[in-house]
């Protein structure tokens, strides 16, 4: 498979980890768009939330608990926005489901 956060989670390319567990690692964003951007990625490959079986649901939730239990750790105590985008149109650049976690600075409603 030639995808790229299938070969971060291998070791293949580098990343700055700021986390990792069975189910899932979260990265730094190399392309911030907030002052703190980092990605969830689950370790299991599939591309988006249509493409989700009922275990891969379980995954999705145990991720997003732990998103949020981090969120001291990660200096996001003020608050945090979620985006996982699904295909062209909301400009997934990686067909393997991944959680923005944005954060450290007052968000704009623009986009919520």
């Amino acid at each position: 498979m030639d995808c790229i956060f299938c070969k971060i989670i291998k070791g293949e390319i580098p990343s700055e980890k700021v986390y990792e567990d069975d189910d899932m690692i979260m990265i730094k964003d190399i392309a911030p768009q907030a002052k703190l951007h980092f990605l969830a990625i689950p370790k299991k490959h599939f591309a988006d939330v249509t493409e989700m079986t009922e275990e891969d649901v379980s995954l999705v939730g145990r991720m997003l608990k732990t998103i949020g239990g981090l969120s001291k750790k990660l200096g996001l105590e003020g608050g945090f926005r979620l985006v996982s985008n699904k295909g062209a149109d909301a400009m997934q650049s990686v067909p393997h489901l991944h959680i923005h976690v944005l954060g450290g600075e007052k968000m704009s409603d623009k986009m919520c």
